[in-house]
């Protein structure tokens, strides 16, 4: 998924995807290569990981595909946020701040 020894827990990547995708549509390849920017390396998806996952938010009703065009003028599946994925990501987004902060407050424990 990325770099040895830097797991994501579990629902992170569908996370990621979510917030990726309220930037806008864009297909996989693109989404992969928007975290790993965004991530300045930190984070790299593979393919394995990603297509699960956006087909598991598709399924959920988070996420919609249509077929168009890219800028190579090939055909590829974009992506984009539904109305209950935007829901979701608020709900992903706030329960992940109050994890991280909470995971903050134990390492800095003396």
């Amino acid at each position: 998924m990325n770099e040895p020894g830097i797991d994501l827990p579990q629902g992170t990547l569908d996370l990621l995807v979510l917030r990726i995708l309220a930037l806008g549509p864009e297909h996989g390849w693109g989404i992969s290569e928007r975290i790993q920017q965004i991530s300045k390396d930190v984070l790299r998806i593979q393919q394995g990981s990603l297509y699960p996952a956006l087909h598991r938010l598709e399924r959920r009703g988070w996420i919609k595909a249509r077929w168009a065009t890219t800028e190579n003028n090939r055909r590829a599946k974009y992506y984009e946020l539904t109305r209950s994925g935007r829901k979701q990501l608020e709900t992903e987004e706030s329960g992940w701040k109050k994890l991280a902060a909470a995971v903050a407050q134990v390492l800095e424990a003396t």
